[in-house]
């Protein structure tokens, strides 16, 4: 037992110089960052969001710095096809005989940045779609696993901009957080521009292996949450349907509720949380701390919601106030 402890302390103290290596060249966005270690201990897949020169891509190209995994980089554009994104089969001679060779893509790898995810059509975003669920591709009916530990880290630009396409629904509810970016505080912005207008920045070190990280996830899935807080779970992704709630907000403002999908990212993201915490059991904190990033993407609001202003993390607000969830 003193083992297991040990190598649990020696993994949080690895997660704590993760944050501390990239802490080192993104300034601020401690709860973004956080947000982003969650994921990757959960086993998800994270999508941020903010307007562009927030350091999404820099605080993805660091992380990847600061942990030994295979890295690989893909910029969506309105032309890119899905086989740039899977890989593609070529005809090879091999001793007087043709035949079709399957090349990988860049999926293939450990950690993925989708850049700008959200500027190619929705028929190459689709494309993603097996890989993020079940960890491999399909391809002119062969299945191929993909490396493991395996994790897409996806940029977009607010859907407003031109240009931009909305992620399908079915997408969007592959990804176990979706992170929004805000502008840094005065004293943060301050400090970026001293920083990044004068010496170059300090170098990032590996500190977390691959092999940690699947150590990680599978001590994520050890962290104990009590049945009443799963009973508490369950209730709120009951709640936000219309069908099925006694919160007004929600029968007013809502299309579609959150599925049975966002209550398991809910409690993977609160045993991510409370693992980082060095806890070994889910707390509603931790639960609390996690429903916007899980839900943000998972409740379809309608056209009067959207008339009046109101947004999916309001109805979150809404829901929490109507089941006293503090």
């Amino acid at each position: 037992m003193q083992e297991i402890q040990d190598q649990i302390d020696g993994l949080l103290e690895a997660t704590a110089a993760l944050k501390e290596q990239v802490s080192k060249v993104v300034i601020g966005q401690h709860q973004v960052i956080e947000q982003v270690l969650i994921t990757a201990i959960a086993g998800g897949h994270a999508l941020l969001e903010g307007v562009p020169g927030l350091a999404k891509t820099l605080l993805i190209k660091t992380l990847s710095q600061a942990m030994d995994l295979q890295f690989k980089r893909i910029q969506f554009t309105p032309d890119l096809m899905p086989s740039d994104v899977v890989g593609t089969e070529i005809l090879r001679s091999r001793n007087g005989q043709q035949d079709f060779e399957f090349t990988p893509g860049p999926i293939f790898t450990n950690m993925l940045l989708a850049d700008e995810i959200n500027r190619t059509p929705p028929k190459t975003q689709a494309a993603l779609l097996e890989a993020m669920q079940e960890g491999g591709v399909t391809y002119n009916g062969v299945y191929y696993q993909l490396p493991q530990p395996f994790l897409l880290l996806a940029t977009q630009n607010p859907i407003e901009q031109g240009g931009t396409y909305p992620l399908p629904e079915a997408q969007l509810d592959r990804f176990l957080f979706y992170i929004k970016m805000q502008y840094p505080s005065e004293r943060d912005e301050f400090t970026v521009l001293e920083q990044t207008t004068g010496m170059p920045a300090a170098e990032v070190e590996s500190v977390l292996t691959a092999k940690q990280l699947l150590m990680l996830r599978d001590y994520c899935r050890q962290v104990a949450i009590s049945p009443d807080l799963i009973q508490q779970v369950n209730l709120l992704i009951r709640e936000s349907r219309p069908q099925t709630t006694s919160v007004a907000e929600v029968k007013t403002w809502v299309d579609w509720g959150a599925g049975t999908r966002a209550g398991q990212a809910i409690i993977l993201g609160a045993k991510g949380r409370a693992l980082l915490q060095g806890r070994y059991a889910v707390m509603e904190e931790d639960i609390v701390e996690v429903l916007k990033p899980v839900l943000r993407h998972r409740i379809i609001t309608n056209y009067k919601a959207e008339s009046e202003g109101v947004l999916a993390e309001d109805i979150v607000d809404f829901l929490m106030e109507g089941l006293h969830i503090n």
